[in-house]
This record gives C-alpha cells, sequence and structure tokens, in this order.
C-alpha cells in the first residue's frame, strides 16, 4: 500500500521522496543547517532538472547551457515551494523549470527582437508543421494546412513562418542560398556614394556662383565643366592666360570662403 501511495504521489519513476526534508525546511532558520539540506533537495531534484531540459535540446541551444537553465529554475522552485499547501514538491516545480527554460529562448535566444504574440504564432506554426509532416510526404504542408490544424487565419501562419527564420541571423560572410560561385551577403550591400559629398557641395556654392560676373561664371565653367585648359579659355575669351588663372584661383578661393563661413 505504501508503494501505491509513493507511486501515485511522485508520477516519475526517477522522483525522490523529499517531502519530509522540505518540511524539515521550512522550519530551518537562515544558516549552515539550512544551506546543506536546500543543497542536497537541489541535488537530489537535478535529474528531473535535467530530463526537463532533455526535451528542449532539439531546438538549437547547447544542452549545457539548458541543463544550468534548468538547474536554476529547480533552485528557484526549492527556495519558493511552500509544503504546507498541501502540493507535491513535484506539481510545482515541473512547470517552474519549464518557464524558466521557455523563458531563456524567449530572452536569449532571438537574434531579433520579435514580440511575444510572433514567438507565440512561430510555436505554434512551427509544432504544426511537425504534426502535419507525419500525415503529408513530398511537400511541406501548404498554409491553408497549417491553418486549419491550428485554428489560426492564414496571415498569422504567414507571420508564424516569417518568424521561423527570425530566430537566428545569417553571417554576412555566408553563401547566399542559390549561389554556386560563393556570392556572399557582404558583397550585396551598398555603400556609402561618393558623389552624394558632390551634391552638397554644389548646392552649398549655387547661389555663390549665382552672384559672380557673367564672366567669372564663364571662365569657370569652361574650365570645371568644360574641361578646357587655360590657355585655351584665354584664346577664346581674347586675354591672356596668366589673367585666366588669377580669374580661377580668385573666384575659387572667395566661394571657398564664403561657403566656409557659412558652414562655422
Amino acid at each position: 500500500m505504501a508503494h501505491r501511495a509513493s507511486a501515485k504521489h511522485h508520477p516519475h519513476d526517477d522522483a525522490p521522496d523529499t517531502a519530509e526534508a522540505f518540511r524539515r525546511l521550512a522550519t530551518l532558520p537562515p544558516g549552515e543547517q539550512r544551506d546543506t539540506l536546500r543543497a542536497h533537495l537541489v541535488e537530489a531534484w537535478l535529474p528531473m532538472a535535467d530530463r526537463l531540459a532533455g526535451r528542449f535540446r532539439s531546438r538549437g541551444e547547447n544542452f549545457d547551457d539548458l541543463r544550468q537553465v534548468a538547474a536554476v529554475g529547480l533552485i528557484k522552485a526549492v527556495d519558493r515551494y511552500d509544503p504546507e499547501l498541501g502540493n507535491a514538491f513535484e506539481s510545482y516545480a515541473v512547470p517552474t523549470i519549464t518557464g524558466e527554460i521557455k523563458r531563456h529562448f524567449r530572452d536569449h535566444m532571438w537574434t531579433l527582437h520579435v514580440p511575444r504574440r510572433v514567438q507565440d504564432l512561430r510555436n505554434r506554426v512551427r509544432f504544426a508543421r511537425q504534426d502535419l509532416a507525419q500525415t503529408i510526404s513530398g511537400r511541406p504542408p501548404s498554409v491553408a494546412e497549417i491553418a486549419e490544424h491550428t485554428q489560426l487565419s492564414e496571415d498569422d501562419v504567414r507571420t508564424g513562418l516569417e518568424a521561423l527564420e527570425s530566430f537566428t541571423a545569417l553571417s554576412l560572410d555566408a553563401d547566399l542560398p542559390g549561389s554556386d560561385e560563393g556570392y556572399s551577403l557582404s558583397e550585396a550591400l551598398g555603400s556609402p556614394d561618393p558623389a552624394l559629398d558632390t551634391v552638397v557641395d554644389r548646392e552649398s556654392v549655387k547661389p555663390r556662383l549665382a552672384a559672380l560676373s557673367e564672366r567669372e561664371r564663364t571662365i569657370l565653367y569652361m574650365r570645371f565643366f568644360g574641361d578646357m585648359t587655360q590657355s585655351r579659355i584665354a584664346e577664346q575669351l581674347g586675354i591672356s592666360q596668366m589673367h585666366v588663372s588669377r580669374l580661377i584661383s580668385r573666384c575659387c578661393d572667395r566661394l571657398r570662403d564664403q561657403v566656409m563661413r557659412e558652414v562655422v
């Protein structure tokens, strides 16, 4: 009879009988004796915590890290459990440990920040795909099939499918899918356009150019936009090359000083 009562009290075979130890723990004041008993209880229930961590080992996280998270949840359960409420420790510890592991995935495993609702949709869609894969062969389940299986709208299913790709980020150095020549994502990224600085410079100098005399504007246009030499400009305007050189230098210095004063 005692064996049957114990089996009913602890639904898992490896659950230790620690009811009396928890009652003692609740009566002990802070100190070495209480700490020793607390450590003994944590150690006794670690196999159950490891088993719970094993349920999540296929989700891409290192199993040793999962075991540590489960152990943290177990410690919280030991510290918060109240034997006077009449519930078995295991019935309190299992959801506490599982919740700690789920929070770990929610808070630390997502590369991108994803709202909680979208995370839940992702999990429902992921489990539905696993279930449907057992009945559908040769192709992945469609959006409509997943929506029917989960009782979600097709828009929510599409959101969940998109979130499946948001759990981890692709390295910029990774080859893009379908690339035969090792084409990486970093090679597809743009870079600052040097012409943008030219646009800023031109817009800054435009009103100052308009204030120059017609001959000064003509000389600057011929030199910098017509790509004419100073000798050709001098020949075309009927002035000396030295005069052209002085006019270009004087105009450029004046424009530069005016623009710099506006910047300062």
